[in-house]
């Protein structure tokens, strides 16, 4: 109902503005110096070839442009959205349906602005909010990259989205009111590792993304920084960064965080759902000095007090658990997860992580221990980890009560003092 009132107010708004809406249109496309219809003359020398590369990988630009099994940067990956769904655009050197025919002008207008070769707004499931802050220079080595990638003839698919966000109008309502493009200014303050890993961070990697909460719009609230949001439609909560009792690594030794994004693995903590997809994609593949700048910058966050830590129980809230649902929880721990996480919580080194303690266990948002007991839980495979342990998936052998049973076990045992899951809880995953 939320979302059909939200449809129904962004309508209304799209109407009172009418022609001023398609004024907003008409005037951002004034102003701009006008671009050249086809490609031009480009000096993509094999180094700077090589530096797009090592973009596209920093961006995971092909996560997005790539679908299973097809070519790289083809394009037509479905991405679903609470607005409906948006197929991502072929990359490849194609003149009819890839980027052939643009110039590196127009690629840097769709990093930089958000719009396509005919001056179209593009929607921000491509996360040009967060790219408008790369660099033209790394444009360009993007730009001379892609367009060095087989070329592939696939047509771009047209997106399926409800009335009004399939409108250029709308689309310009949402711009005038949630973005602006902007430049990276280093904050000189700051040594120059901190800047490079603010300018991944914040730039390419677009962790903001999902580690930023959105609005009813479904922009990110970027004063709000990296504390924290459920990603839309896939369910996965990507946890705070700033935040002890949730991410947050100011407290890690450098090389730990750096073994996180490389492995995927570290002594006091591992990826699973859509951040082992970044891993496994994006940043195993990064240099050691750029993963240490942006655990440089990650780890200079500004953390979040203990007291408003929304993870953390105290004394004054103790929780309760009614003790048939422990009793259950216990006899499901016993059958199907003490072989691995050992009898007291204490899992295995190297092998299975333990519950004990375990800070993603504890955390206030339960939807991630949810999936991972449904649908199991997977880390990447690494260089540096090339045979992870997986867990399977339990959804088809434990029904809504018994993971909420089992987990309200978990996180009330061994020390652990979180709050209880209830079946409601289980049947959003």
């Amino acid at each position: 109902m939320k979302m059909r009132h939200l449809g129904w107010t962004l309508l209304v708004l799209v109407l009172l503005l009418g022609a001023a809406a398609g004024g907003i249109v008409a005037l951002n496309l004034r102003g701009e110096d006008p671009l050249p219809e086809q490609a031009e003359a480009f000096d993509a020398t094999p180094q700077l070839v090589e530096r797009g590369r090592y973009l596209a990988l920093a961006g995971n630009c092909a996560g997005c442009h790539t679908t299973r099994g097809g070519q790289p940067y083809a394009g037509g990956l479905p991405i679903e959205t609470p607005f409906g769904t948006v197929y991502s655009s072929n990359l490849t050197p194609d003149a009819q349906n890839g980027i052939g025919a643009w110039s590196s002008a127009h690629f840097w207008r769709a990093m930089h602005n958000g719009r396509s070769k005919d001056g179209r707004l593009l929607y921000p499931a491509f996360p040009y909010p967060n790219f408008t802050q790369v660099t033209r220079e790394d444009s360009d080595a993007i730009y001379a990259y892609l367009r060095s990638v087989p070329p592939a003839p696939a047509p771009n698919l047209a997106h399926r989205l409800r009335f009004p966000y399939d409108t250029q109008a709308a689309l310009a309502v949402w711009r005038a009111l949630s973005f602006q493009p902007e430049a990276f200014v280093a904050n000189a303050a700051k040594p120059a590792e901190w800047n490079r890993g603010a300018y991944l961070v914040g730039g390419l990697g677009h962790c903001i993304a999902c580690h930023g909460s959105r609005d009813s719009l479904g922009a990110t609230q970027a004063k709000l920084g990296l504390s924290g949001g459920l990603i839309a439609v896939e369910n996965w909560y990507a946890p705070s960064l700033a935040d002890p009792h949730q991410a947050g690594v100011a407290d890690w030794p450098t090389a730990d965080v750096v073994a996180l994004l490389k492995n995927g693995v570290a002594p006091r903590g591992s990826v699973m759902g859509p951040m082992a997809d970044v891993v496994f994609r994006s940043t195993q593949y990064l240099s050691e000095a750029d993963l240490a700048a942006m655990a440089s910058y990650l780890k200079d966050l500004p953390g979040v007090p203990a007291q408003a830590a929304p993870s953390v129980r105290t004394a004054a809230a103790p929780a309760r658990r009614d003790a048939g649902t422990m009793a259950r929880g216990a006899r499901i721990y016993d059958q199907q997860c003490a072989y691995c996480h050992g009898d007291q919580g204490q899992g295995a080194p190297g092998a299975f992580p333990p519950l004990a303690g375990n800070r993603a266990v504890n955390m206030a948002q339960t939807t991630n221990l949810i999936q991972v007991i449904a649908h199991g839980g997977y880390l990447p495979s690494t260089a540096g980890n090339p045979r992870p342990y997986g867990m399977p998936p339990f959804g088809q052998v434990l029904d809504a009560g018994d993971v909420a049973a089992v987990l309200t076990f978990i996180r009330g045992s061994w020390g652990n003092d979180s709050a209880p899951v209830t079946q409601l809880d289980t049947m959003r995953r």
